[in-house]
């Protein structure tokens, strides 16, 4: 049976697509048929950290009733399957989104996992988006405004009848002014299943189109990734250290100026 799993956060600017993209790239490098569904129709940006962008069918396009959902399915990094959403004035002008069940139909029966990028806050959107799944990934960041937002989504979720799998501490730094894990837990009642830390490497990779599990599979954040696909599906995850050599020499160009 093919699992339906949003992505959700309380409020932008705190991963949720960047963690969606590599999620489903990871789940694909474990064999996983997984179509990653840009649901955010106002906003989309998961195409460009595929890099992806410029395809001719998108989500909108079949929205507004102008292009079937099959037209629309391309393959992204590592096989998976994406849905982008596409940028078009025009098209949210004719977006229907009852349309969308539609899509989710055809787009369970060519999947074994559906990730579904929801767009961040309340608005029917993300609803419409939230309500289409079984399983819900909640991503924040450890600072209060974010956890406040996140806990108001959870509710949404709670109400909706969706099964919260649990929290996606994202941006994680060992510094006092930020919540504790222990605290984001006691906060929104939820189990935090990934911390992933803040990693620059994260915004260069995303510059050059290209996810960084694949960029830089050694780094810190692409170990948690893939460790929280492994979680989903019940693998195994072995993770790949660093080079110690490439880590000392990146710290002495550093410090000579060398970049």
């Amino acid at each position: 049976m093919t699992r339906v799993i949003a992505v959700a956060s309380g409020k932008g600017g705190v991963g949720k697509t960047t963690i969606t993209a590599n999620l489903g790239v990871a789940l694909s490098t474990y064999g996983e048929r997984t179509i990653v569904l840009d649901a955010d129709i106002a906003m989309a940006n998961l195409e460009l950290i595929l890099g992806m962008e410029g395809k001719s069918v998108t989500l909108h396009d079949v929205l507004s009733g102008h292009a079937s959902i099959e037209d629309a399915i391309y393959e992204g990094p590592s096989g998976v399957k994406v849905v982008p959403a596409g940028i078009s004035l025009e098209g949210l002008r004719k977006i229907k989104l009852d349309r969308l069940e539609e899509a989710l139909v055809h787009l369970v029966e060519e999947a074994d996992i559906l990730l579904i990028d929801a767009p961040a806050g309340l608005e029917k959107d993300a609803l419409a988006a939230i309500a289409s799944s079984d399983e819900l990934i909640l991503v924040t960041t450890p600072e209060v405004p974010s956890i406040s937002d996140a806990l108001k989504t959870k509710i949404v979720a709670n109400k909706l009848g969706v099964n919260i799998l649990g929290v996606v501490v994202n941006r994680e730094q060992h510094d006092k002014t930020f919540l504790t894990i222990d605290e984001v837990e006691t906060i929104l009642e939820v189990p935090v299943i990934a911390v992933i830390p803040d990693d620059p490497e994260v915004s260069r990779a995303a510059a050059f189109g290209e996810p960084i599990i694949i960029k830089n599979p050694k780094s810190a954040t692409s170990n948690a990734i893939m460790q929280l696909g492994a979680d989903l599906i019940g693998e195994e995850y072995q993770p790949i250290e660093p080079d110690k050599k490439n880590v000392i020499a990146k710290l002495v160009e550093g410090l000579l100026g060398r970049r």
